[in-house]
């Protein structure tokens, strides 16, 4: 009777049941151990890479040393973010200076508004000059303020010279590169907000997109050379 069971289907069956566990949790055993080697290969590996790296950082660093010291024979080189010291751009007088926080007399307009340049007042068709290396940036006619030219600067500074007569200086395009005290045109009458002052160059600078105060970017020398006109500030007769 025994012998005739061992040789049902049924006892086949469950004898090979048996054996395909067995050979599963084999496999599974198997698997297991290979990926907790690997893992450990892998941890390993990355722990030498680190020190290899951190060993070549010390002894051999990719950046030069700092230097303090002028190469011999040269000049300190100037750094390329620096504002430059401006020059005065035309001869005359301050005769309305920056006021960006509070509002001066428009003789043109007869109100109070701020003023974001310095207007230096001088000869009609006196000639206006770059007040530092640079590049032209920008040549426009502006419809309050006239013909204009905007000169880029290191250190992110601009410079802009408005109010100046239509026909500029030959040669002076876009893009076109500039030498402190080179000629950019004259002094015109071109700006019709300012129609009513005396020939003056309106001067505006900003530096980073930021406007400023020309006057805090010249030599003591040249803001000496200046002599500030303080009547603008109060109304004349007819404004009353």
């Amino acid at each position: 009777m025994w012998k005739k069971w061992k040789e049902s289907k049924l006892y086949y069956k469950l004898k090979q049941v048996r054996v395909n566990r067995a050979v599963y949790l084999s496999s599974i055993v198997i698997l297991l151990a290979l990926a907790v080697v690997l893992a450990i290969t892998a941890a390993t590996n990355r722990a030498r890479k680190n020190e290899t790296e951190n060993t070549t950082d010390i002894t051999h660093p990719t950046q030069p040393p700092v230097s303090d010291e002028t190469p011999t024979g040269g000049e300190p080189e100037v750094p390329t973010d620096a504002t430059p010291e401006l020059k005065l751009p035309v001869e005359g007088k301050l005769a309305k200076a920056h006021s960006a926080d509070v509002q001066v007399f428009s003789q043109t307009m007869q109100d109070f508004r701020v003023h974001l340049g310095i207007d230096i007042a001088t000869a009609a068709a006196a000639e206006v000059f770059a007040a530092a290396d640079g590049t032209v940036q920008k040549i426009w006619e502006d419809p309050m303020m006239g013909w204009c030219v905007a000169l880029s600067h290191s250190g992110d500074c601009v410079t802009v010279y408005k109010n100046l007569a239509k026909d500029l200086a030959e040669g002076l395009t876009e893009g076109a590169v500039v030498r402190q005290g080179q000629l950019l045109g004259t002094v015109g009458d071109t700006a019709m907000l300012e129609i009513a002052d005396e020939p003056h160059l309106h001067m505006e600078m900003t530096v980073k997109g930021l406007q400023v105060n020309p006057l805090d970017y010249f030599s003591a020398a040249v803001i000496a050379s200046l002599s500030e006109d303080t009547a603008f500030e109060t109304p004349t007769s007819s404004g009353k």
